[in-house]
């Protein structure tokens, strides 16, 4: 797995602390994108917190993510949350270390109170002193909430005092990209009031299970499991996943379930959604334990398209941190169809600047923190893809494509109902349920250059 060390400079730590008017919750800032460019702290939202105690446990909740390695699991080490102003509301953004769930706290409009929400997109400086802190809010706390340096540290200091440097891994970024992939084809599958939230969620096991696929209908007012992926079933892989939901049950309102169709017995990913006072706490999974999202390939196809990433540099422009990405009007303002918008958004989704939030059946706009062209650049299929094509390795003739691998071997590549199918042992074990092989890249990309 290809690391390296990322840098996050803050101004000071992240620190609850008490004041004449009420508790003060300062969450530091590090280097981030804005409007007016790049800034090394930026500064997002001065007002109060409607329903304190609740924020609290979603912030915690998305650091226990952050924390977590559900495959495997091995010492903590996590990176700092990514927290996005979109003008009406906070994201607070994170990813396990095994890059097999997807945590998100929205904390809307009627969560905040007395200030405006700027826009940009920055990491936030959690620590375990500020977790200790965030566990014993009360529920008559008033809390002040400050995202971004306050004066004084502005002014008082002359660097950065609190410096962390954490491995990034290049799969940790691909999973930003796959997830929004995969969660654009969820819909909502079940709604749960509280009350059975709780049942529901409590019931489910603590440890580490034996794998595979488990799957949960709707009956009633609430969840039962199955046995097969009925109509509108959802999969539930690795229901220890959902322990982080457990921070917020005394708060949840409802608990809502996304998925995508089910069509034969594969596991699927799935997204469950605590609804708070002013508040959504998101949980994606992937579809197994010991799966993370950065296998899943769906963003293959945006990254060799090269009127995708013609389309995607205009739509980037006209991106200003939108709470929800209107394709209607980017299309109109663009000049391109559509459909060519939804393909350049998922392009700009494989470097991390856009994600999709399936409550709202949207897209919505961030900038992702470090060097997330590295999704691209470091692809293992679609390097090779661009290998074998500069290699002369691809021949076509009408709807076959044969591919000739570097032993000599050579790959039929065929298409059936849209989708391309391949002779290679990757192809023969996912079926094309992890995205496209090396082989059936190349070949699509050797259509689209015109190549014979």
């Amino acid at each position: 797995m290809t690391r390296s060390l990322q840098a996050m400079a803050y101004a000071r730590p992240s620190a609850l602390r008490s004041t004449a008017e009420g508790r003060l919750l300062g969450l530091e800032t590090s280097r981030g994108a804005t409007p007016t460019g790049v800034q090394d702290h930026p500064g997002f939202f001065s007002g109060f917190l409607t329903h304190p105690q609740a924020a609290a446990a979603g912030l915690l909740a998305v650091a226990d993510v952050a924390a977590a390695r559900y495959h495997q699991p091995q010492a903590r080490a996590s990176l700092d949350p990514v927290v996005t102003g979109n003008g009406d509301r906070l994201r607070f953004e994170s990813f396990s270390g095994c890059c097999g769930v997807y945590a998100r706290l929205d904390v809307l409009d009627g969560g905040l109170d007395g200030g405006e929400v700027g826009h940009g997109t920055t990491n936030v400086d959690v620590n375990d002193p500020l977790r200790e802190a965030l566990s014993r809010v009360g529920a008559l706390d008033p809390v002040h909430l400050r995202v971004g340096p306050d004066e004084l540290a502005v002014t008082t200091t002359d660097g950065p005092v609190v410096e962390k440097k954490v491995p990034l891994p290049d799969r940790w970024l691909r999973g930003f990209a796959e997830s929004q992939v995969v969660a654009a084809g969820f819909e909502l599958r079940a709604e749960l009031p509280a009350a059975e939230a709780v049942r529901f969620l409590r019931s489910l096991p603590r440890g580490r299970g034996r794998g595979g696929a488990s799957w949960v209908a709707p009956a009633g007012r609430g969840l039962r499991p199955t046995t097969r992926p009925v109509p509108g079933a959802v999969c539930l892989p690795g229901p220890e996943r959902l322990a982080a939901l457990q921070r917020v049950l005394r708060h949840a309102t409802a608990l809502r379930v996304y998925g995508p169709a089910v069509s034969g017995t594969d596991a699927t990913a799935s997204a469950w959604e605590a609804v708070l006072p002013g508040m959504r706490l998101t949980l994606t999974l992937s579809p197994d334990a010991s799966r993370g999202f950065s296998g899943e390939g769906g963003v293959l196809d945006a990254l060799a398209s090269d009127d995708a990433a013609e389309d995607a540099e205009l739509i980037s422009v006209l991106l200003a941190w939108e709470p929800r990405i209107d394709v209607a009007d980017l299309a109109a303002a663009s000049g391109l169809t559509p459909g060519r918008v939804r393909a350049a958004l998922v392009r700009l989704g494989t470097s991390g600047r856009v994600g999709y939030d399936p409550a709202e059946a949207a897209y919505f706009h961030r900038e992702l923190p470090y060097d997330a062209a590295r999704v691209e650049r470091h692809n293992p299929r679609l390097r090779d893809a661009r290998a074998l094509l500069a290699a002369g390795a691809v021949t076509l003739d009408g709807a076959t494509g044969t591919v000739t691998a570097e032993d000599g071997h050579r790959h039929r590549v065929r298409e059936e109902n849209g989708a391309l199918t391949c002779t290679c042992l990757w192809w023969a074990k996912y079926r094309g349920g992890r995205g496209p092989c090396k082989h059936a890249l190349a070949v699509r990309m050797a259509r689209r250059e015109g190549r014979s």
